[in-house]
């Protein structure tokens, strides 16, 4: 009898030996999953950084915009609060390179599909140059705003050597600046970087 009561916990021993044996392998086993879950979805390698220039909100909240409209009423970027808004900048005079981005802003908010109406578009402009009729026309669902050029520069970030022409930003529902697009950007990865955020967000 008192050798079986010694043999017991030797068994109860080996039975824990080969538990924690067990666990280690699986532990090896799994370490190359969890480490790339890690990779993925915590650490996002650069491989995974989005296309447009991700802006720091607190460091360019939205100033005070005296903007108008085309007849003078006072209105600016807080009064589209709620949705996204694609902003270019720009004088009057719209020239080709100016046109382009109007047409690309048209083309990216309907490549949402049925997404497109949290989408806004807002060409402010910086100069009191007339805006051409025809182009007004063809861009009626378009918001155009008048501002000065110093309250936007105070406000929206450039890269070193850059205009403020060059770029479209873009501006969350809680009127945040967030990002800000390359010069002639690529219309499908500018698509990709709106659509998944537009899926990602409960509001807008």
């Amino acid at each position: 009898m008192e050798e079986n009561k010694l043999s017991e916990p030797a068994a109860a021993n080996r039975q824990r030996r080969g538990r924690w044996k067990l666990l280690a392998v699986l532990l090896v086993c799994a370490a190359p999953i969890v480490a790339s879950y890690l990779t993925y979805y915590v650490i996002k390698p650069s491989g995974r950084t989005n296309y447009g220039t991700i802006i720091d909100q607190a460091s360019h909240p939205m100033p005070k915009l005296s903007s108008t409209t085309l007849d003078g009423r006072p209105e600016t970027l807080e009064n589209y609060a709620g949705k996204w808004i694609m902003v270019k900048v720009g004088g009057g005079d719209c020239d080709q390179a100016c046109q382009d981005q109007l047409y690309a802003m048209r083309q990216l908010r309907t490549m949402q599909g049925k997404n497109m109406d949290r989408v806004e578009r807002v060409w402010l402009v910086t100069d009191e140059q007339p805006i051409d009729t025809m182009l007004i026309r063809m861009y009626d669902d378009m918001h155009i705003l008048r501002v000065k050029p110093s309250e936007l520069a105070k406000w929206l970030p450039l890269e070193q050597g850059g205009k403020l022409e060059d770029h479209l930003f873009l501006v969350d529902p809680r009127s945040n600046l967030m990002m800000r697009f390359p010069k002639n950007p690529e219309p499908q990865r500018v698509h990709k970087d709106i659509a998944k955020l537009l899926k990602a967000s409960a509001i807008g």
